[in-house]
């Protein structure tokens, strides 16, 4: 059961801590072929615009990019394809009335393999404004400018 601890990062959206509120996170499977296993093994992920939506009951992650397999041939599927979430209907039900509230949406925050399984990382998140993303990124300066002091009274 060791195994099953061992977390390797594939894929992360790192524009999504940037652009968004992060509300609520949580752990679901995704539904691959085995090409796009093997692709997503090698770190060929792309989750810039990726976003997941509720449909009949079952959640998508759309406009996620799964490179092709170089050599997987004629089973390689489309790089774009939706790809179907494994949750539980509880979870669903409950993202459900989450996201119905004004601005709220599903976006991955990372891929990752844990253990011999592929999960993802599903946060649900509201849209910053342009005010907060600037008052976010005074706070970084600001920060990082009291750290460089620090360590400068600190060496001597």
């Amino acid at each position: 059961m060791a195994d099953k601890e061992n977390i390797k990062i594939l894929a992360q959206n790192k524009k999504a801590r940037h652009e968004y509120f992060i509300l609520e996170t949580l752990e679901a499977g995704i539904e691959l072929a085995g090409t796009e296993v093997k692709s997503a093994r090698q770190g060929k992920i792309n989750l810039t615009d990726a976003y997941a939506a509720v449909t009949d009951g079952e959640v998508f992650i759309k406009q996620m990019n799964i490179s092709p397999f170089e050599k997987g041939n004629i089973f390689n599927r489309d790089p774009m394809r939706e790809r179907r979430l494994l949750l539980h209907k509880k979870e669903i039900m409950k993202l459900l009335g989450q996201i119905s509230q004004d601005g709220c949406t599903l976006i991955p925050l990372s891929v990752y393999l844990k253990g011999s399984l592929v999960k993802v990382s599903l946060a649900v998140a509201k849209g910053k404004k342009l005010y907060d993303k600037r008052a976010d990124i005074a706070k970084k300066d600001a920060r990082r400018n009291i750290e460089r002091v620090m360590k400068n009274i600190n060496r001597y």
